[in-house]
């Protein structure tokens, strides 16, 4: 069975930053892209960022592009995603995914979701 696990969420305060992590396990996600996606109240889910499996080629949204940075370590089955200068309306649930070369579009994989609430 696969599983993807998100950690890191939380409250924190508007300019600040949180670091979440996402660990792999079940399966070898030898080749996979990785990435995380969020969903705001009342608002479809979004892309927000992805990596390759080499780590060479990222990707991100047009909201968090210079402030947010992905990652990953292979060796750990893990990907992160350090968020700084954060705003309010960077509040969702924060989703990782997991997923081939559509992974943007259409990842094969999705944790359950860490909340991050930013306030003002």
């Amino acid at each position: 069975q696969v599983q993807l696990v998100e950690s890191g969420g939380g409250l924190v305060q508007a300019g600040g930053s949180l670091r979440l992590s996402c660990a792999a396990s079940g399966r070898t996600f030898v080749g996979y892209a990785m990435g995380w996606f969020r969903q705001a109240p009342g608002k479809e889910r979004e892309f927000v960022t992805a990596i390759s499996w080499s780590g060479d080629t990222t990707m991100y949204g047009d909201s968090v592009k210079g402030r947010f940075t992905i990652s990953r370590d292979n060796a750990k089955n893990t990907v992160y995603l350090q968020k700084n200068s954060l705003k309010p309306e960077d509040t969702a649930v924060y989703y990782c995914a997991a997923g081939g070369n559509k992974i943007r579009v259409a990842p094969d994989y999705w944790g359950q979701g860490t909340q991050v609430t930013v306030s003002s």
